[in-house]
């Protein structure tokens, strides 16, 4: 007998975890697919204009953009993390290679992050408690690590109350719970 595999989110279930806590709604997405890119010494030219032929937005420090199918944002100097719908890039890689060639070094990163998105009318407050990032005086499109609960994060601001937060898969619990404490004591 053959047995039929299907995608788990990272909490172990077929479909995403939605919490709802006040006006705070923190939203599991698995339909992401996530790659980190990083120039290859010497290739820089070649990069960008593979990246721009593709229509792949290279963003500056500490910002990000929403595009299609590509999306991306900022993580140190000539690296970046490039997103597209998993559903047409599940092998975002394969996708990613034959644009870039010998110019990029592009490693698979879906698997390894949590994608979480969170609204609210209250989303200063509660990263506030949660981090170190003033998200009341930061810009739209601002990207950035921070730290949560000791656990390495990347917070996109789309808005004041709209935010991307990546944190690591493994430890998707813990985020999820801090975030649900936090939210919770906000009420």
């Amino acid at each position: 007998m053959d047995k039929i595999l299907h995608q788990l989110t990272a909490f172990g279930s077929a479909k995403p975890t939605i919490v709802e806590i006040g006006s705070t709604r923190i939203s599991e997405r698995f339909d992401v697919a996530l790659a980190s890119i990083a120039t290859r010494h010497g290739q820089e030219k070649a990069f960008e204009t593979a990246a721009k032929k593709a229509k792949i937005p290279l963003v500056g420090p500490a910002q990000s953009v929403i595009g299609a199918p590509y999306g991306c944002f900022w993580v140190a100097p000539e690296m970046w993390f490039v997103e597209a719908p998993f559903v047409t890039h599940e092998d975002i890689v394969a996708k990613l290679k034959p644009i870039f060639g010998d110019t990029a070094s592009i490693t698979e990163q879906t698997d390894a992050w949590l994608r979480l998105d969170i609204t609210g009318e209250a989303l200063a407050e509660l990263f506030a408690r949660l981090c170190n990032l003033d998200l009341a005086a930061l810009p739209d499109g601002y990207a950035s690590r921070t730290v949560i609960e000791h656990l390495g994060c990347y917070l996109i601001r789309h808005n004041i109350n709209a935010i991307t937060l990546y944190g690591p898969r493994s430890s998707a619990a813990s985020l999820l719970h801090a975030l649900e404490i936090t939210a919770k004591s906000l009420i």
